[in-house]
C-alpha cells in the first residue's frame, strides 16, 4: 500500500496524468474539428474518437503522436485504478472512476491499434454487434437496455454542466472561463450521449440493426434535422470546448 502512496505522490506520476489529460483533450478537439468539417460540408473521417485518431494518425508524425495519446491514456487508467483502490470515495464516485477507467482503457486501446494500422471503423463495429445481439431473442430487450445506459450517462453529463460537479475534479483556483468552457463541454458531450441511446433504442424498436451507431452516427443524424449544420456547429463547438477544458484540467487535476 505504501509503495502505491508514493506512486500517487510521485512528480512522475503527476506528470504522466498531465500528459494523459493533454492527450484527452486533443481527441476531443480533433472531434470537433470533424464535426465543423461534416456540418458545412463533408468530411472523410469517423466524427467519433476512433476519427479523431486516425485524424491524427494522418499529421507529420502521427504514429508518434498517437504512441503519446496511449500512453498518456493508458496513465489515465492507472490514475483511476488507484483512486479506486486507496481513493476515499463514495459509491457514486467509485462508479464513476470506473466508468471513465474504462473510456480511458477502450481509447488507449483504440490509439495503440490505429498506430499500428489495424483500426476499424467503430459505427461499422457498433450496427455488427447490435444486429448480432438482436439475433437472440433477448436481443432487442438488451439493446434498449444499452440505450436507456447511454441516455443515462448523458443525462448525469448534463448534470455535471448544470450543477459544476466537475469541479470536484480540480484543485487550486477554478476561474470563471475554466466553468464556463466545463459547463459547455460537458452539457454538448451529454446532448451527443444521449442522440447515441436513443439511436440505440430506435434501432431495437424499429427492428433496424443499422440505425444504431455511436458518435459519428449521433452527429450526422443531428446534422439531417432542420438546421442541422447550425445544431452541429453549436454541439461541435460545445465539444471542443470540453476539450480545452481538458488542457485547464490537465494543470489542476486532484490527484
Amino acid at each position: 500500500m505504501r509503495s502505491a502512496q508514493e506512486v500517487r505522490h510521485s512528480q512522475w506520476y503527476g506528470t504522466a496524468v498531465t500528459v494523459g489529460l493533454i492527450a484527452y483533450g486533443v481527441v476531443y478537439l480533433l472531434i470537433a474539428w470533424i464535426a465543423l468539417q461534416l456540418a458545412w460540408g463533408k468530411s472523410s473521417q469517423e466524427a467519433s474518437q476512433q476519427g479523431a485518431l486516425q485524424e491524427l494518425a494522418s499529421k507529420p508524425l502521427g504514429g508518434v503522436l498517437l504512441w503519446i495519446v496511449a500512453v498518456g491514456l493508458f496513465a489515465l487508467v492507472i490514475w483511476r485504478a488507484l483512486d479506486l483502490a486507496y481513493g476515499d470515495l463514495d459509491t457514486e464516485k467509485r462508479v464513476s472512476s470506473a466508468g471513465r477507467a474504462v473510456v480511458y482503457l477502450v481509447l488507449g486501446v483504440s490509439a495503440v491499434k490505429v498506430a499500428i494500422g489495424a483500426g476499424s471503423s467503430s459505427s461499422n463495429q457498433q450496427k455488427t454487434m447490435t444486429a448480432r445481439m438482436m439475433e437472440h431473442g433477448f436481443g432487442r430487450a438488451l439493446v434498449v437496455v444499452v440505450g436507456l445506459v447511454i441516455i443515462g450517462v448523458g443525462a448525469r453529463q448534463i448534470y455535471k454542466a448544470v450543477t459544476k460537479k466537475f469541479t470536484e475534479d480540480l484543485v487550486g483556483g477554478v476561474s470563471e472561463k475554466t466553468i464556463l468552457l466545463g459547463r459547455l463541454g460537458y452539457a454538448a458531450k451529454g446532448v451527443a450521449f444521449a442522440v447515441v441511446g436513443v439511436l440505440f433504442g430506435w434501432a431495437a424498436i424499429s427492428y433496424e440493426p443499422d440505425k444504431a451507431g455511436g458518435l459519428d452516427a449521433a452527429l450526422r443524424t443531428i446534422k439531417e434535422q432542420p438546421f442541422g449544420s447550425i445544431l452541429l456547429t453549436i454541439l461541435a463547438l460545445g465539444i471542443a470546448a470540453f476539450g480545452a477544458y481538458c488542457f485547464v484540467w490537465s494543470r489542476n487535476a486532484k490527484v
